[in-house]
Order: C-alpha cells, then structure tokens, then sequence
C-alpha cells in the first residue's frame, strides 16, 4: 500500500452556519500549514467531511496523525491559531468527553459552568498552571499543550465532574509550581503541604433510635412453641377431671379479683391520706444594735452645710453693737409697764 492511500475523515459536527463559515475563511491557511508537512487536505461542504492524507512526498510518519487531530480541534471549535500548534513536535491534543459523567443534566450544567468559573477566571487560571489551551463547547472538553499539562487538566476536568471544585487542583497546582523552585525540596515527598480534600456532604438519612441487631444465621429452623395440651402434660393438668379443672380456674380468677381489689381500695385510700406538711423554719431575728445618735455632731454637720451654701449667714454673728442692746433694754422696760 503506497503512503499516499493513507487518509484520515473526520465529520465535523455542523450545527449551524457560523463553524461552516469559519472553515471556509480559514481553509486556505490550513492548507498553508499542512503543505509544509507535505500533507493533502480537503474541505466537502456538500457531504459536510474533511479529510487529509499522504502524499508521495511525505517524510514524516506522524505528520498524519498530527493532521487528524488538527482537523479533530477544528471540528471542536478550536480557533486555527491555537489549533495549528499541534503540528509541533512537543505538542499532544486530549479530547475529554464529559457528556456521560452525570446523569441529570442541570447538574451538568453546573459543573461545566464550575469548570469555566466567573468570566472564564477558573480556567484561565488552569491555562496558566498547565501552560495549556482548554476550550469547554457542548459535551467535551479540548485541550491542547505538553503532555505534562495534559495529564493535570485531566484529572482536573474529571474531579470537576465528580462533583469535586476544581480551587482544590488550582491550589494544589499552584504549590508545587512554587515547591519546584526550590532545589531542596525537588526531591522530597509533597504531600505534607498540599491540601487534602474530603466530602462534607454526609448522608441525610436519620439512624433509627432502636437498631435491630441480627442474628447469627443458623441453618436450623427455629425450635416449635409448645402447645397448650403440652403445657398441662408437663404439669400433670391434662390428667385431672374436668370438675377440678373448673375448680382450679375458679380459684385462679377469684385469687386475681382479689389482688385487683386490693390495688383499687389502695387508689382510692390515697386520696384520704393528708399531704405531709414541711416543717417551719423559725426565722431568727438579730435584735437591731442600738445605734447612739450623737446630736452634737448632727448639728456641727448641718452648721457646716449652711456654710457651704451660696448667701447663707455666717455661722458666728458679730456681736451686737451697745446702741443696738439700748434700744432692746428700753423696749423691754416699756413693755413691762
């Protein structure tokens, strides 16, 4: 078989005019840049197919390979710029289908716009990290860059779908970007310093109060209950007379009325007994200590507070003046008159 009947088809998925469209502009460049690897490529429009295959004068083996996931990202919406990267030799391509992971689909949906994150920070933050292309569109995820990157946007995309938020892989990410730079601890166990994840979303479900414990099993069957007629042939009851037998019953039920009467005439006695009282705690009065009241010393105390007072006499009058004490004797003589 000569290299030029090797080929590869792929049928893009064509929704709507605008992926056709794009093909069309951008063709001639990707006839450009698989002529260099010396690689025929051609666009069906009608059939809606793009196939690429050898030519006589290719020399690389791979080349081919490298032109089927080429057409493969441009299926996938990939722009050219970053699709034709993978014709480069330290370049691979990872198509993750995240379509079958979860089976209700608005829990899809979340967990793909978890993966995306605010405005596309989440995975331009992956982009950084694994040096990567990441392009999210339907029910895959396609990525492009060095195999190293490839493996960690993997397992990131997979955690993501399993309901595990892809800040952990970030974090993780970003500490051994900077452990590696230190060439002390290059050769060392990491994981002391990554963060360890664990589910918080517990089961719901309520445990029962009272757990049934089970029973050893035993291939025998459980031994039969004894009947009534056993029961009197084991107390000699099945051999007596049927007048003593109604006799014995008799007195059974007369015994049980009995001690049924008693409990009641007890209830009914309880009503009748007087509650016990608490005894009374005698309160001990201490006799209140007489208090001397020293009367000179309340005085002193208002005298001061006279003193204090804005415009109040003084406490020690000036001693009336001779004409003054005249004027008193004359009016008390008069008086006396």
């Amino acid at each position: 078989m000569e290299r030029a009947g090797l080929h590869q088809r792929r049928q893009p998925p064509w929704s709507s005019g605008g992926e056709e469209a794009y093909l069309k502009e951008c063709w001639p460049l990707v006839e450009k840049a698989l002529g260099e690897a010396h690689i025929k490529a051609s666009l069906d429009l009608i059939e809606g197919s793009i196939t690429v295959s050898t030519t006589k004068k290719t020399f690389d083996p791979y080349a081919i390979v490298r032109a089927r996931d080429l057409i493969k990202l441009l299926a996938r919406s990939v722009p050219f710029e970053q699709a034709v990267r993978i014709l480069q030799d330290d370049m691979a391509c990872d198509i993750i289908k995240i379509g079958t992971l979860v089976r209700n689909r608005e829990r899809f949906v979340k967990r793909r716009q978890r993966l995306i994150g605010p405005k596309g920070s989440t995975l331009k933050a992956l982009e950084l990290l694994t040096n990567c292309y990441v392009m999210v569109q339907g029910n895959t995820v396609s990525a492009l860059g060095p195999f190293k990157g490839l493996k960690e946007v993997r397992k990131v995309v997979m955690d993501t779908m399993k309901n595990v938020h892809p800040i952990y892989n970030i974090k993780t990410l970003m500490i051994k970007r900077e452990l590696s730079k230190d060439p002390e601890l290059r050769m060392q166990n990491w994981e002391r310093f990554l963060p360890q994840f664990r589910h918080k979303n517990l089961s719901k479900r309520k445990e029962p109060k009272k757990k049934s414990v089970k029973k050893e099993y035993t291939p025998f069957p459980p031994p039969q209950p004894e009947s009534k007629v056993d029961k009197e042939l084991a107390t000699g009851e099945f051999f007596l007379r049927e007048s003593v037998k109604k006799r014995k019953k008799m007195e059974e039920i007369k015994v049980k009325q009995a001690e049924a009467l008693t409990k009641k005439q007890e209830e009914r006695n309880k009503a009748f007994i007087p509650p016990k009282e608490k005894p009374l705690m005698k309160k001990t009065t201490k006799a209140p200590a007489e208090s001397k009241l020293d009367i000179e010393a309340i005085k002193d105390k208002v005298k001061k507070a006279k003193t204090k007072k804005l415009g109040a006499p003084p406490v020690n009058p000036a001693p009336p003046s001779s004409t003054a004490t005249d004027k008193k004797k004359k009016n008390q003589s008069k008086n006396k008159s």
